[in-house]
């Protein structure tokens, strides 16, 4: 868990034989349950996210695994809509002493719940960004938070686009209400003002009526934070509607996936930002989409943020848990796609980039952070 100085001890197992690394219970492999959502909203997000995960721990392992254990994953579904599945699934790992550590990508709801089953035994990596504040014992947050990626781009693009009017829209759970928080704080700051703000829960599988309602608010631009699949569905009816050819979106959740998915006749005046784009024409990004692309079978799932993220996590977890003392003061690097330092769950440094959608790709305009 996080020191009180908020820095990071060598993370230890509880449970079954407390205290001792897979290594020192004379275990063959280092299991790791690592979640994806495979369904729902956020299944969109799924194939990218464990072709990353099986790419991270091919590199793990060809470096002679966690002190010389291979590592081992067992995937696990973490779709919403599926908790009490996964809730169950982990405490019957945790009790058999099966697992030594938990990779998430999933929605913060989930991580919620899954910090009460998991209770510090051992550490949870979640990988995504969120909303920030995540204070549970043994919880490694490695993602942006909103003061990182939502707040210089609300700055630059009322600067840029002299956007005034805006409307809030996100799935009703605790990142987008969270966020949103947030981005009225910085609207105000900026001069703007809100004209409308809704939440909706997951599976909006006709967002016509949603779209109507906010073009009746008359904004410059709409913040969406939609998950996957909803998001997909918002922007076909935003753009059918030809709203995009007047009102700007901006968004901190949109990848790869929903871009393709959202048709490019849809996604003109959309900006996203985002602490990763595969089509960043950075050396480390460049040589990591070539092994990526070398290291599985063709074609390839499509890169993401979320997937990366999940790269991120798999390495995050090996450098914390490869460390021989118990320094409290050393920060912890790990093999990324992108810069990547962690100092703690409210201090990390990494790079945060806005991009704009040229039809379904992605054009990064400026690093924001």
């Amino acid at each position: 868990m996080e020191a009180v100085d908020g820095s990071v001890p060598k993370a230890r197992i509880s449970g079954p034989r407390a205290g001792l690394l897979p290594w020192e219970r004379g275990d063959e492999t280092h299991r790791v349950a690592v979640l994806v959502p495979i369904g729902g909203s956020a299944g969109i997000w799924g194939p990218s996210c464990i072709s990353c995960a099986q790419v991270a721990i091919g590199e793990i392992n060809a470096a002679d695994g966690i002190n010389g254990l291979p590592l081992e994953p067992i995937f696990l579904n973490s779709d919403a809509d599926t908790v009490h599945t996964l809730e169950r699934e982990i405490n019957e790992l945790l009790d058999n002493g099966e697992i030594s550590g938990v990779v998430g990508m999933s929605v913060s709801s989930v991580r919620q719940r899954l910090n009460k089953i998991i209770a510090g035994r051992v550490p949870h990596i979640y990988t995504p960004h969120y909303e920030g504040n995540e204070h549970s014992p043994n919880v490694f947050t490695i993602g942006d938070t909103p003061d990182q990626n939502l707040v210089p781009a609300i700055r630059r693009l009322t600067e840029t686009l002299k956007v005034k009017r805006w409307a809030l829209i996100g799935n009703d759970y605790v990142w987008p209400r969270m966020s949103h928080v947030v981005a009225k704080r910085t609207i105000a700051e900026t001069g703007g003002n809100v004209v409308f703000e809704g939440y909706v829960p997951f599976g909006l599988e006709d967002a016509s009526w949603l779209v109507e309602r906010i073009a009746k608010s008359r904004p410059d631009i709409v913040l969406v934070s939609l998950i996957g699949q909803d998001g997909v569905e918002f922007n076909r009816s935003f753009g059918a509607m030809s709203l995009d050819r007047r009102i700007f979106r901006l968004s901190t959740v949109l990848e790869e996936n929903a871009l393709l998915a959202s048709e490019s006749a849809n996604t003109k005046r959309l900006f996203v930002s985002a602490a990763y784009f595969s089509s960043l024409q950075t050396d480390q990004n460049l040589a990591f989409r070539e092994r990526y692309e070398a290291g599985l079978r063709k074609p390839p799932p499509m890169l993401n943020s979320f997937g990366q993220s999940i790269y991120e996590g798999m390495n995050f977890y090996s450098a914390m848990m490869r460390r021989e003392d118990d320094s409290r003061r050393a920060a912890i690097d790990y093999q990324s796609a992108r810069d990547g330092r962690y100092y703690s769950n409210a201090k990390k440094d990494t790079s945060v980039y806005l991009a704009r959608a040229d039809g379904v790709q992605f054009c990064v305009t400026e690093q924001l952070a």
